[in-house]
């Protein structure tokens, strides 16, 4: 393994490894960043900021799980959590302080705001100032403020979508990534609106918008806040098989230019390697660390360390996209389905099917090699 390099470098930007923790609770505050960046993760976006953080008010309780039937594994889990609650002011004292500290750590910024070209740029260009590596930009939360136009309710329109990512680029001075919703028909709709408004790369997936059951006893849906509750994210290794599906889209469609940073459900290295191998740059989580803590970073390095041993991989680039030519039309697996039985027959001649001039053919087509 002493010839592998786990890094990614994205952007312009080196990640030590691809393993990035996504915006959300695990990165709410500095303490829980510096937590991070001491397990090793490979990069941190913070949780989701804006300008009016006294418009934000969160509840308690704010999460639902689902368990499995069979073990009680968590399968599932839903938050009606919002962005953050905490002054943008104490955000820039701290994302400066935590760049002056680990300066080779890649920090990005969540942002987001209203429809509203002053408010977009100037959280920019403040938070700019305090040396984060890079932007994303909010387009997906699927619950909370939607009378504001912000988060999801932004992300489905793709035309405000390609404005806003464009207000962002003209004044941003390091890379842009825009997170997209999967709560949307075709992802790759606003996502390539976001690359027209100069967006370098695209996260995905945010979680998707779900009820996660009702109390039988109670009649009441979960998770309950004084007997009442609102739609909300969920996430966990039940979304995975959605995310990889709007990551392999994205990256069949997209320039190779444009970098995809994945997510939805990965919670172990075999995860984040199927994310990697659909054309993932990164992976990100945030449910599974706030499930399994940080240091489930160490079952993800030595598993990617131990794939690409197997595989004779040297450095992750080598493994980004190399399952997609494997996707291809139903037109083309009948064509394929039809090819196999006509070799099949082929091999299976009967023995009263052998003639004298035409042995060394038959041989041929009943050989491997």
């Amino acid at each position: 393994m002493t010839d592998i390099d786990i890094s990614s470098t994205v952007n312009g930007l080196k990640f030590e490894n691809p393993f990035v923790i996504a915006s959300g609770p695990p990165g709410t505050n500095k303490a829980m960043i510096r937590q991070a960046f001491e397990e090793g993760w490979g990069g941190m976006v913070a949780k989701t900021i804006s300008l009016e953080n006294n418009k934000v008010i969160n509840v308690v309780p704010r999460y639902g799980k689902l368990y499995s039937r069979e073990n009680g594994e968590v399968i599932g889990f839903q938050n009606i959590e919002l962005i953050s609650d905490r002054p943008v002011e104490d955000w820039l004292k701290e994302f400066a302080e935590l760049k002056s500290k680990y300066p080779s750590k890649i920090l990005i910024a969540s942002i987001m705001e209203e429809y509203n070209k002053g408010a977009w740029q100037k959280l920019v260009q403040m938070v700019g100032e305090t040396g984060v590596d890079a932007f994303e930009l909010n387009f997906s939360c699927p619950h909370g403020l939607p009378e504001r136009k912000m988060g999801m309710a932004m992300g489905e329109n793709s035309d405000i979508v390609e404005e806003v990512t464009r207000w962002v680029t003209e004044v941003a001075k390091v890379p842009v990534w825009a997170k997209m919703t999967p709560n949307i028909t075709d992802i790759t709709v606003p996502a390539k609106a976001a690359v027209r408004g100069g967006a370098h790369g695209i996260s995905a997936i945010n979680t998707i918008l779900a009820v996660i059951g009702i109390d039988l006893d109670t009649l009441r849906p979960l998770p309950t806040v004084h007997g009442h509750s609102i739609p909300g994210g969920y996430s966990a290794q039940a979304v995975r098989p959605i995310a990889l599906r709007h990551v392999m889209e994205l990256a069949r469609q997209l320039d190779k230019s444009i970098s995809i940073s994945g997510m939805g459900g990965a919670e172990c290295a075999k995860d984040a390697i199927e994310f990697l191998l659909l054309g993932s740059s990164t992976v990100q989580f945030c449910t599974a660390p706030m499930l399994q803590g940080f240091g489930m970073l160490k079952e993800l390095v030595s598993g990617l360390k131990e794939f690409m041993t197997k595989h004779n991989f040297t450095k992750v680039s080598d493994i980004v996209g190399k399952s997609l030519p494997y996707f291809t039309t139903h037109h083309h697996l009948v064509e394929l389905r039809a090819a196999a039985q006509e070799a099949k027959a082929k091999q299976t001649s009967r023995d009263a099917e052998w003639s004298g001039e035409k042995i060394s053919e038959q041989t041929k087509n009943l050989a491997t090699n």
